[in-house]
């Protein structure tokens, strides 16, 4: 396929890429400069500006656009960038796709979202069909997809990707636990029991993959593993794996200090399940905590 892709120089976009190529498809980033290679296309979502024959010429269009939510600490500014980041690129794509001719619109969107979207669902396992949660980044989910609408209602399809915890050691929520980790001053955060969506970086890959390709696939899918686990059986599993102890917990108190607005999301409860992933036929290459982590240590 020719790929159009918005985010594609993020720790998941860059990856995202790679795989794109190495299955063959032909991948148009677009960049916020001005171009340096042949592969780049430049776009200014924030002012809606995209020349529509960039996306006349693609056959899917995959967007991974957003500031990082756990990259700096929460003020009302960097609040703004991250919903406007994710807001302006959907909706820029979507009502550019919408404004093409029948003939000359990408078949399929694959927009990212996140597992955000159901908020905290404590000890509640949740699948796609569950509603919007509360609070900051519910909120944010729900505007984000809504900007898809423009290209849903075109008759394209609309992948809304709520992606959850991709491991890799090299980036999202494992990297900062690392060094910690290793010197045998971290444990478990606050009282440990809430639910993280952990999947490994090469099933995250193989399941964007897959529903490119899948064309009955449709609407929301979460991108997440076989099963959540705790964050304090991710604690343990990771300290073994690292041959380290794990007897420090991080107060809640702490995490506040330190991380500001953003630690109300870092302990709140994530119990969310790959419905959709599941009845598509989806198959794991790491369905548990022990292979997802090892993957995401030794690649």
């Amino acid at each position: 396929m020719r790929i159009l892709m918005a985010g594609a120089s993020g720790f998941l976009g860059t990856r995202l890429v790679d795989r794109f190529t190495a299955d063959g498809h032909q991948v148009t980033r677009l960049v916020r400069r001005p171009p340096r290679t042949p592969d780049e296309r430049q776009w200014n979502p924030s002012a809606a500006q995209l020349d529509p024959a960039v996306v006349a010429d693609a056959d899917a269009v995959v967007n991974l656009a957003g500031a990082g939510v756990g990259d700096r600490r929460w003020n009302d500014e960097y609040r703004q960038l991250i919903r406007s980041s994710r807001v302006d690129s959907t909706t820029t794509l979507a009502i550019t796709i919408a404004g093409l001719p029948g003939q000359d619109r990408p078949k399929t969107l694959l927009n990212s979202s996140a597992v955000g979207w159901y908020g905290d669902t404590g000890d509640r396992a949740v699948e796609e069909d569950a509603p919007a949660g509360e609070g900051f980044l519910s909120d944010v989910c729900r505007v984000w997809e809504a900007a898809t609408r423009p290209a849903e209602d075109a008759d394209v399809r609309v992948v809304r990707l709520r992606i959850g915890l991709p491991l890799h050691r090299d980036g999202g929520m494992l990297k900062p636990q690392l060094l910690p980790m290793r010197l045998g001053v971290s444990g478990k955060l606050g009282g440990g029991r809430q639910w993280w969506p952990c999947l490994s970086m090469v099933d995250f890959l193989n399941a964007v993959a897959f529903v490119l390709e899948r064309e009955d696939v449709a609407g929301p899918v979460n991108v997440v593993g076989a099963a959540p686990v705790t964050n304090a059986e991710f604690t343990r599993e990771l300290a073994r794996q690292l041959h380290r102890p794990a007897i420090m917990p991080i107060p809640a108190l702490a995490l506040k200090i330190v991380l500001g607005g953003f630690s109300v999301e870092a302990l709140s409860s994530s119990r969310v399940l790959p419905g959709a992933l599941a009845r598509a036929g989806f198959t794991y290459r790491h369905p548990d905590l022990p292979s997802a982590l090892h993957n995401a240590l030794t690649t």
